[in-house]
């Protein structure tokens, strides 16, 4: 463990974000373990002026009996609520890729490597966990975090804290991990037909449509390219209708962003959809960003990969 610097040990936001994120295990010792008064212990601490005072006032050894006990028990809890969190060695887990909007889970390992058993020790991102750890055992806590956007979601501050064992004091370890997961685009949410391309249309880049097999028309949908609009019959006031074909189709479906409309982020999002409806129905499918080319596959492993270039683009 790096030796802290003066300055380091008093700034502010090491009492609440904790130090630097680390890849490592973290132990609770005297460096990481802050203890202040709880609600109830600030109300104790009162209690006991008023009793001193009492005691002061009309001379009363009883009183002053009962003012130093609970003082005593008062500072005593300290040391054992120092104890329920020392010792203990934290390490990050895995953490699974979400679609955004969804809750990112983060695993977190508690080792107890002591012959004392820990009670009511609580792990606090976004969710608080409770857990009572036997000696010379550990467990496993899953933490979650709401997302909102694409690409590397990293865990904020968690907090290691326990109000053991009269609730009087509050011990707290704000821990920093290098803790990430990856935020897919979430997937288009209305119907979005595949796209209808030959095998080998892409090999240019550019996505072609056999416009000799044309079937008909269908209501605009959300998503739809502009190229398939049938805008002659927008023009003649029938409505917005898109453009459908028949001709046969290669056993290789590219998912080109050419062929989706709206901003960077519903492109994404429609692109996202069809990787995922796509591997569903079992299809060979590449993938076409800017920038990016994915060679036509299919399987986990290649889904996998298409999301994850659509999170980091």
């Amino acid at each position: 463990m790096n030796a802290l610097s003066l300055k380091d040990r008093f700034r502010l936001s090491r009492f609440f974000r904790g130090e630097k994120p680390v890849d490592g295990p973290i132990e609770l010792n005297q460096r990481r373990i802050f203890i202040l008064p709880s609600a109830p212990g600030f109300g104790f601490v009162i209690l006991i002026f008023l009793l001193l005072l009492i005691s002061f006032v009309y001379n009363n050894n009883l009183a002053y009996l009962l003012t130093f006990l609970l003082a005593s028990i008062f500072f005593v809890t300290i040391l054992h609520s120092y104890q329920s969190l020392s010792g203990l060695v934290l390490q990050q887990g895995q953490s699974a890729p979400v679609f955004a909007g969804e809750d990112a889970v983060f695993e977190v390992l508690i080792y107890n490597q002591t012959a004392t058993a820990r009670t009511q020790v609580q792990l606090s991102l976004e969710n608080t966990l409770s857990f009572d750890i036997a000696a010379f055992s550990n467990c496993q806590a899953r933490l979650q975090s709401r997302t909102s956007r694409r690409g590397w979601h990293h865990a904020n501050t968690i907090t290691c804290f326990s109000y053991y064992p009269l609730g009087l004091f509050r011990a707290w370890s704000p821990l920093r991990f290098n803790l990430k997961t990856l935020v897919y685009p979430k997937p288009w949410q209305y119907p979005l037909p595949l796209p209808q391309t030959l095998s080998g249309a892409a090999v240019s880049g550019i996505t072609k449509r056999g416009v000799d097999d044309f079937a008909g028309v269908q209501t605009y949908y959300p998503g739809a390219s502009i190229k398939s609009i049938h805008w002659k019959a927008f023009a003649k006031q029938q409505g917005l209708l898109v453009k459908q074909y028949s001709g046969t189709q290669g056993s290789e479906l590219w998912l080109d962003y050419d062929e989706t409309s709206g901003s960077v982020e519903e492109r994404l999002s429609q692109l996202c959809r069809w990787v995922l409806d796509a591997e569903q129905q079992g299809l060979i499918y590449g993938l076409i960003i800017p920038g990016i080319r994915l060679s036509p596959d299919h399987g986990k492993t290649h889904q996998l990969n298409c999301l994850e270039a659509l999170a980091l683009f």
